[in-house]
């Protein structure tokens, strides 16, 4: 049984879009470091090293605000807090794994959309892409506690603040 609840659904919706805000200038500030490095005028130019710095990027931002008390800007902003499935900080090792696993579903959607675009024949249908980020949600619809899949599997868990704070 858990310590605390997990946050609602529209709570982690609410974080998760803060997050975007955030990740748009760290996305920037990573494109133009690179930019800059490598001297490209094009964003079609390095279009695989552009991917995997904001891979890299992003990941750097989530480990390293996890690192420092379990919570990024948004999380701190929504109470909420990722931990171990005991309360206990989770390692490093484990936060890696988490950011990697978070892109299964997402990635997997994205596939999906794309498929369904070519067996279509409709270019339109790629508009749906749009949805991929929140098919991670889809997991906590099955999950007894309401967590996301990449948790499930690690033994992490995201924390309601709020809810270990009443008495």
């Amino acid at each position: 049984m858990p310590l605390t609840p997990a946050p609602s659904r529209l709570r982690r919706f609410a974080c998760m879009m803060y997050e975007g805000v955030l990740l748009f200038g760290v996305l920037f500030l990573a494109s133009y470091l690179l930019d800059t490095l490598t001297q490209s005028r094009d964003g079609l130019m390095l279009r695989h090293t552009r991917q995997g710095v904001a891979f890299v990027a992003i990941g750097l931002y989530f480990i390293l605000c996890w690192r420092h008390g379990g919570q990024t800007l948004p999380m701190k902003t929504w109470d909420i807090r990722l931990a171990g499935r005991d309360a206990a900080p989770v390692p490093l090792t484990r936060m890696v794994l988490r950011y990697v696993l978070m892109w299964l579903l997402p990635l997997l959607a994205a596939w999906l959309v794309g498929r369904l675009s070519t067996a279509t024949g409709y270019a339109s249908v790629d508009l749906l892409i749009v949805a991929a980020p929140f098919s991670i949600f889809v997991w906590t619809w099955f999950d007894p506690e309401g967590q996301f899949l990449h948790d499930r599997l690690l033994g992490t868990r995201l924390v309601d603040l709020k809810a270990s704070t009443l008495p």
